[in-house]
């Protein structure tokens, strides 16, 4: 690929040490779905070749797709101690099954014959994606449309006959780098007169006209030690359209070009934080339980796990760990069938688990750090350790509980040292409350979705005041609802220009 990487003044090609975490963790996803023990998880079979492809590139087409999706990423991010990075691209692509083919029998376009194609060669070879959604949105009281600087979202400026030209942001892209493609989709809702920022598409991550610019996180290999899976990392972006030129089989959605399609922006733009949102209940519990793991075991090296408060604290770990997952196990559960025939989850289920996990990632560090003491923060460098004048005495008075190894109890105090305070464990930190969307969307999105109005029933049934409820009737707008409303909306609006 070209090398088209910015890290600070540097110019980069993919080759860069700092980049290395990040890419063990995308191999991860491939040597999983190579091995047998993991086959049933880590691969399905595609609905459009029938070929045996990986899952991270799969279309959920049941309730099972869903639920082995969601146990495929907690069971992988145990593997690399943090976020498996692959999940948003086939997020975004689902969301993109959904929303083509709606766009398509609405208004009579062809996106998703392109997006099938698209998905063909995006399977056929085992890509790996990022989605770019945020923008960055300059004025945050402004919609696109009244910004002083029209860049500030990313917007077409020029549709052709091949295609479109592209100018503008995404920023806070995660896997950039080290991903083959990326495919762009809206950050939000779009009225008529933002129909030039109603557009989705996907490009390869070297093409013409795009720099990223790359802050990589990464921990430092061990000199001494051998640590096979510490090399983790992660690299977070501003991806830079600079007048880029999108090939028409690549576009997905382009109101610039038919202002018809421009109320899709905010649908598309939902439906992937919905599908995000629900792989964060795979990822977050996950991650819960790295945290939870290395505190026990910390506990255990400083010879207080049987005491009553550690048990309190890890087990609002555990019980945030399992809670989140239940969510997403509930949303499959409670999932539908979109009319492109994608399982589509359930939005309250997803949101209420995906902020959970966000309002407790903090409790969760807090937990880590008071049960590991002062010394995560304070250890010294891994070479003073193994110096021939003074690395007997470290380690000497390194020693807690005389059960354990000294180079055991190192080895756990600079995992969570890596873990909780180093610039990859900081970046970690603000992703599980901000990625996928900061508990503020999770609670926006729940009360779009969620029928106040119906709630309020079972108080008038209670309290003897007529109403309408139905035994356990969830009042909720399911996403089939929504897709059936937002459709007919569509319907009449064709019908009234026609």
């Amino acid at each position: 690929m070209k090398p088209n990487i910015y890290i600070g003044d540097e110019k980069v090609d993919r080759q860069d040490y700092r980049l290395k975490g990040g890419m063990r963790i995308m191999k991860e996803t491939f040597d999983r779905a190579h091995d047998p023990e993991w086959e049933d998880l880590c691969t399905a079979t595609s609905h459009i070749t029938g070929k045996k492809i990986n899952r991270f590139t799969h279309i959920h087409q049941s309730e099972d797709d869903l639920l082995k999706k969601q146990l495929m990423t907690r069971r992988l991010c145990h593997r690399t101690g943090g976020c498996i990075q692959r999940c948003m691209g086939i997020d975004a692509l689902n969301a993109l099954s959904v929303i083509t083919y709606e766009l398509d029998e609405a208004l009579g376009t062809d996106h998703y014959q392109r997006f099938l194609k698209y998905l063909e060669y995006f399977q056929e070879n085992d890509l790996v994606a990022s989605c770019a959604q945020t923008d960055a949105k300059g004025d945050r009281l402004k919609r696109p449309h009244q910004q002083e600087d029209p860049d500030q979202y990313l917007r077409v400026i020029e549709s052709r006959e091949d295609g479109i030209v592209v100018r503008g942001c995404k920023l806070n892209i995660t896997n950039t780098p080290y991903a083959d493609e990326f495919v762009v989709v809206p950050c939000r809702y779009m009225g008529p007169e933002d129909k030039d920022y109603a557009v989705a598409f996907a490009l390869p991550s070297d093409w013409e006209g795009v720099k990223l610019l790359t802050r990589p996180a990464y921990i430092k290999e061990p000199k001494h030690l051998e640590i096979p899976h510490s090399a983790l990392g992660d690299a977070e972006t501003f991806i830079i359209f600079d007048d880029v030129f999108v090939p028409k089989e690549r576009v997905f959605l382009n109101g610039h070009g038919d202002p018809r399609q421009t109320p899709y922006a905010g649908f598309l733009a939902l439906m992937f934080a919905h599908y995000h949102r629900h792989s964060y209940t795979g990822c977050k519990p996950a991650m819960s339980e790295v945290i939870g793991s290395a505190a026990a075991l910390v506990a255990e090296y400083n010879g207080i796990e049987n005491t009553s408060h550690v048990r309190d604290k890890l087990s609002h770990i555990i019980g945030t760990a399992e809670l989140v997952f239940a969510a997403g196990e509930s949303s499959a559960k409670h999932s539908e069938k979109a009319p492109s025939g994608t399982q589509v989850p359930d939005e309250i289920l997803t949101n209420a688990g995906r902020r959970l996990a966000g309002e407790m990632i903090y409790e969760e560090y807090k937990i880590l750090a008071d049960l590991s003491g002062g010394l995560i923060a304070t250890l010294p460098f891994e070479d003073s350790f193994f110096n021939e004048e003074v690395g007997e005495l470290a380690m000497k008075y390194l020693t807690r509980n005389p059960r354990v190894k000294p180079e055991n109890i190192y080895r756990c105090f600079k995992g969570i040292e890596n873990l909780a305070v180093s610039d990859l464990a900081g970046l970690m930190q603000v992703a599980g409350l901000h990625g996928g969307g900061s508990p503020q969307m999770e609670t926006i999105t729940m009360m779009m979705r969620y029928d106040v109005e119906r709630l309020k029933d079972i108080a008038k049934y209670l309290f003897g005041i007529k109403s309408k409820l139905k035994p356990y009737e969830r009042p909720t707008v399911t996403p089939r609802k929504q897709l059936e409303k937002f459709r007919a909306a569509m319907l009449r609006k064709k019908e009234q220009n026609l």
